[in-house]
Parts: C-alpha cells; sequence; structure tokens
C-alpha cells in the first residue's frame, strides 16, 4: 500500500478549493493578457507596477531607462520641434546627472538622445 504525502503548501491550497475560494476569480475563463505576443524581458515589473500602482518606488535611472524606450510615442504626441526639443533637453540632463550619480537607483549606461534625430522622427510620424 501506498503512503500518499501532502505537503502544508498542497493542504491549504486543497482546502481552499473545498471551501470555493478560488471560485468566480477575476478573470477566470479569460486568456491572459498578452498571451501570444512577444512581451519585452520586463514585462512582469512592468505588469507590477501598472497594477500596484508603484511608479512612485521606482528609482529615478530605472524611469530614465523608460522614458527613453518610450521616446518614439513620448515625441509624437508633441505639438512643435521646440516642444521635442525642449523634451529632449530636459531627458538628456537626466541622462547626465545619472552617469554622475546623482539619480537614485542602479547604474545606467545611456547614451544622450540626439535632438535632431528625435526631431526627425517626429516629422515622420505627424507626415510632414
Amino acid at each position: 500500500m501506498a503512503h500518499w504525502y501532502e505537503s502544508s503548501i498542497d493542504k491549504q491550497i486543497r482546502e481552499a478549493q473545498e471551501r470555493g475560494e478560488f471560485d468566480d476569480l477575476p478573470g477566470a475563463g479569460k486568456p491572459l493578457p498578452g498571451a501570444g505576443q512577444t512581451l519585452p524581458d520586463d514585462w512582469w515589473l512592468r505588469d507590477l507596477v501598472q497594477r500596484e500602482n508603484l511608479s512612485a518606488a521606482i528609482p529615478a535611472t530605472l524611469l530614465l531607462r523608460r522614458d527613453i524606450e518610450d521616446l518614439p510615442e513620448a515625441v509624437g504626441k508633441k505639438n512643435s520641434e521646440q516642444a521635442v526639443r525642449a523634451y529632449v533637453a530636459e531627458l538628456n540632463a537626466r541622462i547626465v546627472r545619472a552617469h554622475r550619480g546623482e539619480l537614485a537607483g542602479p547604474a545606467v549606461v545611456l547614451a544622450l538622445v540626439d535632438a535632431d534625430d528625435a526631431v526627425r522622427q517626429w516629422r515622420a510620424r505627424r507626415g510632414r
């Protein structure tokens, strides 16, 4: 006769299932968000930040990296070339501060953003 071992965690899960605590959970029967899509390496971190509203807890250097990744979208929302250049100047000032170690968070190695290139991208998105 074989003996079956149930860990304390397995027991807690089984008992919760028997009580119906997993019934009618939000998202039950729905596909997982992003299923079938290629997700960025930090998808789980972005999801956590959004789900838990943790933006204030993200170190400034990591926010800077995200802002650089989101640069094309941010620039596309600007209404003028001057606004694009001002945004890039502010971003580059933050990059310089990160290089000097003046921003909180892990060290980052980031190149300065070329303002002329950002303006070219902005014009291309606007169809000018």
